[in-house]
């Protein structure tokens, strides 16, 4: 397991408030953030999502996929609740990266869902590592959480990290014509409740 070290924090006003922003490090010099509003030290469980980088959906707003409205839900949900912590592990393409990521979609184009795409170039289905944010979470000083997430194995992993998990919040957003094979996917052959 890998260990985080944190780096630096500042302020980052948003369209859904103002988060304060930390930073960790890996050993490798791979970068990941936490987003933080409110006071997490009360002793109740802290609405907290786990989301890896998705840049094309993210940043560049493909419907391909479901990433930028969930990143965005939980940063609406986080403002409503006015407390709350994402954890952005930078993860790109379930841990494949973008490159490889993009080798995927070409496959996809041509028929293939994300699973077989990424089976066919000899790459795992999901090479994530979730446990990264147990060092986040440890420094923040966060002890339980509610998850949001439509995805039972990331709740698995974080329990099995020592994070301990309350509640799973459903997170179901961004669903379009584009999208539907890709859903159906994660639901049918990597349990996502969809």
């Amino acid at each position: 397991m890998t260990s985080l070290k944190f780096v630096a924090s500042c302020r980052l006003p948003t369209e859904w408030g103002v988060f304060m922003m930390y930073g960790f490090e890996e050993a490798s010099g791979q970068e990941h953030v936490a987003l933080v509003m409110g006071d997490l030290d009360d002793g109740e469980a802290v609405l907290s999502r786990v989301h890896s980088e998705c840049l094309t959906g993210d940043a560049l707003f493909s419907q391909k996929c479901d990433c930028g409205p969930q990143l965005q839900a939980a940063m609406q949900a986080v403002q409503r609740e006015g407390r709350g912590v994402i954890v952005y592990l930078r993860q790109e393409g379930r841990g494949i990266g973008l490159i490889n990521k993009i080798r995927a979609y070409q496959l996809q184009d041509k028929g293939m869902d994300t699973v077989e795409a990424n089976v066919a170039l000899g790459l795992p289905v999901d090479a994530r590592d979730f446990t990264l944010a147990k060092d986040i979470f440890r420094h923040l000083g966060v002890k339980s959480i509610r998850l949001l997430t439509n995805n039972p194995q990331k709740v698995a992993v974080l329990e099995d990290a020592g994070i301990r998990v309350v509640e799973r919040v459903p997170l179901r957003v961004g669903e379009n014509a584009e999208n539907e094979l890709y859903l159906s996917t994660k639901a049918d052959k990597l349990g996502h409740f969809l």
